[in-house]
C-alpha cells in the first residue's frame, strides 16, 4: 500500500512560514509594551481553550500563529516589557533569537569531539578566552 502523503514541510513552506514567524516575533517585541505585564487570565483559562485530544492531523502554521495570539500570549507574563519592574529581565535580544534559530536549524549534537568538531572547538575556545 503506497502512501504519498508528505509529512515534512518543504523548503518553500519553511521559508514562507519562517518569514511569517520572524515577523510575528518582531511584532510581539514591538508591541510588548502595550501588553499587560502580568496575565489577566484565571487558573484553567488557557487549558480550557486547548483541544481535549491530540489532533489526528496537524494544524496549519497559520492556525498555530493565531493560537499564539489568541491563547498563549494572553496567558504570558511579559518579562520583556519595559513596564516589568519585578524579578529580572530574561535578557533576550534580536541577535540572541537569531542565534537560537541557527542553533536549532543546525541541530548540533556536541557530546564528543567526533559528534561535532566545530561545536567542541568553538566551545573550548570561548571558555578558554574567558580564562
Amino acid at each position: 500500500m503506497e502512501n504519498n502523503q508528505e509529512y515534512h514541510m518543504s523548503s518553500d513552506e519553511f521559508r514562507h512560514w519562517g518569514y511569517k514567524t520572524i515577523d510575528w516575533i518582531a511584532n510581539y517585541l514591538e508591541t510588548v509594551e502595550q501588553l499587560p505585564v502580568l496575565s489577566p487570565v484565571e487558573p484553567g483559562d488557557i487549558r480550557a481553550k486547548l483541544p481535549e485530544t491530540f489532533p489526528v492531523k496537524g494544524e496549519s502554521f497559520a492556525d498555530i500563529l493565531q493560537d499564539l495570539d489568541e491563547i498563549i500570549v494572553p496567558g504570558l507574563t511579559n518579562w520583556q516589557s519595559p513596564n516589568f519592574f519585578a524579578f529580572f529581565p530574561t535578557g533576550i535580544s534580536a541577535p540572541s533569537i537569531l542565534g537560537e534559530l541557527v542553533s536549532a536549524g543546525l541541530g548540533v549534537q556536541g557530546m564528543l569531539w567526533a559528534t561535532s568538531p566545530a561545536c567542541t572547538e568553538l566551545e573550548t575556545h570561548v571558555l578558554d578566552l574567558r580564562g
